[in-house]
C-alpha cells in the first residue's frame, strides 16, 4: 500500500517540474513579437537611402539591416555579427566608417533576422551562411566590398574570403583565426578542444534554449551584462521570441568539427589583404594556435593582440574602429 502511494507521489513531482519548468520557458517567450513587429514596420531598402534601418528581401528570406552613408562614394564595407549578439553591435563603426566616406552595411544573419529563420540545423551551414554575404552584396548591387567579421561572423568572412576572394577588397576576422587552423585545433589541439567544450552543450536539445529564455532570459541578461542597454534591450527582445533562440543555436548543431577540419575546402588560403584581432585574456581562444594560420595567408597580413576577453569591440571599441578603418585605409 505504501509503495502505490509513493509511486504517486512520485508521478505528481514528475507532473510538477514539467509543469514549472514549462511555465519558466514558455512564460518567459514574446509571444507578442514586438521585435518582429518593429522590424515589419521598417522600410525596404531602396537606391536613394542613405542611413537607417530597413528589411532586405532575397529569394523565401528577408534580413534586417542597418545601413549608413550608402550616398557615399567610398568602397562598401559589410559587417558580420558574432553570437549571441546582433548587428546593432556595430553601431559605432557604422556611423565612424560611413563618416570616413565608407557605404557600411551590417546585417541580423540567419536565424537572427526575423524573416530568415528556416526551420532545420541543415539552413545553417557554413556555405548557407556565406551564400546569404554574398546574395546580400549582389541584392545591393555591390560587386567588392571590405568584409569584416566577429565572432561566428569572422567564421563566415573566412569562408568568404577562400570561396569568393575576388569579391573581397580586405578582410578582417576578430577574435576567430583561419577555420582552417580553429577546426583543426578543435579537433586536435588539447588546450583548444577544453576551450571550445562548451560546443557541445549548445548543440544538444532544448537544454541551451531553456538556459537562454527561461526566467525571464536572466542568463541571457547576465551574460550580455556589460553592453549598452540600446544593445541588451534588442538581444532579449530577439532572443525572447518563439524559436528565435533555436535558428541561432542551429548554428553550432548544423557545425561538424571533424568534417569541417578534414574538409580541404576550408583549408584553402587567403588571398586579400587581412587583419586579424584577438584578445590576450581570449578564454574561447588558445593563443598558441594563432601564429598557425600565417602560413594561410598569402597577401598583406597584420595582426593586433589586445589586453582583454573575447568580446574585442564590446570592450575596446576605439581602438578596434580604428585599426579596422586603418586597415580599409591601407587598401
Amino acid at each position: 500500500m505504501k509503495w502505490k502511494y509513493i509511486k504517486w507521489f512520485i508521478l505528481l513531482a514528475i507532473i510538477v517540474l514539467i509543469a514549472i519548468t514549462s511555465y519558466r520557458y514558455y512564460g518567459s517567450i514574446d509571444w507578442s513579437k514586438i521585435h518582429s513587429n518593429r522590424i515589419s514596420e521598417l522600410p525596404i531598402i531602396k537606391d536613394s537611402d542613405d542611413t537607417g534601418e530597413f528589411r532586405l528581401p532575397i529569394g523565401d528570406l528577408e534580413f534586417y539591416i542597418r545601413a549608413a552613408g550608402l550616398q557615399n562614394e567610398g568602397p562598401a564595407v559589410i559587417l558580420l555579427h558574432g553570437f549571441p549578439e546582433s548587428s546593432i553591435m556595430w553601431t559605432e563603426l557604422l556611423s565612424k566608417g560611413a563618416g570616413s566616406g565608407y557605404r557600411v552595411i551590417a546585417f541580423d544573419q540567419r536565424g537572427y533576422s526575423p524573416g530568415a529563420r528556416p526551420r532545420g540545423k541543415e539552413n545553417y551551414k557554413i556555405k548557407e551562411l556565406t551564400a546569404d554575404v554574398i546574395a546580400v552584396a549582389d541584392q545591393l548591387g555591390i560587386d567588392s566590398f571590405h568584409l569584416v567579421g566577429h565572432d561566428w561572423g569572422a567564421v563566415v568572412s573566412w569562408n568568404v574570403a577562400m570561396e569568393y576572394s575576388e569579391r573581397l577588397r580586405t578582410l578582417t576576422a576578430l577574435s576567430i583565426p583561419h577555420i582552417g587552423v580553429f577546426f583543426d585545433a578543435v579537433v586536435n589541439h588539447p588546450e583548444q578542444q577544453k576551450r571550445s567544450g562548451y560546443f557541445k552543450m549548445l548543440q544538444t536539445p532544448f537544454l541551451p534554449e531553456y538556459k537562454f529564455v527561461a526566467n525571464g532570459q536572466q542568463f541571457y541578461k547576465q551574460m550580455m551584462a556589460n553592453s549598452p542597454k540600446e544593445y541588451l534591450d534588442e538581444y532579449v527582445a530577439l532572443f525572447a521570441e518563439n524559436g528565435a533562440a533555436t535558428a541561432t543555436l542551429n548554428w553550432y548543431r548544423a557545425m561538424d568539427p571533424e568534417k569541417i577540419a578534414d574538409n580541404k575546402k576550408y583549408a584553402k588560403t587567403i588571398k586579400n589583404p587581412t587583419l586579424f584581432i584577438w584578445g590576450t585574456e581570449d578564454g574561447v581562444i588558445a593563443p598558441e594556435i594563432i601564429p598557425m594560420q600565417e602560413d594561410w595567408i598569402q597577401a598583406p597580413y597584420r595582426e593586433v593582440s589586445l589586453s582583454t576577453g573575447h568580446g574585442l569591440i564590446q570592450s575596446k571599441p576605439d581602438t578596434v574602429i580604428s585599426e579596422i578603418l586603418d586597415h580599409l585605409k591601407r587598401k
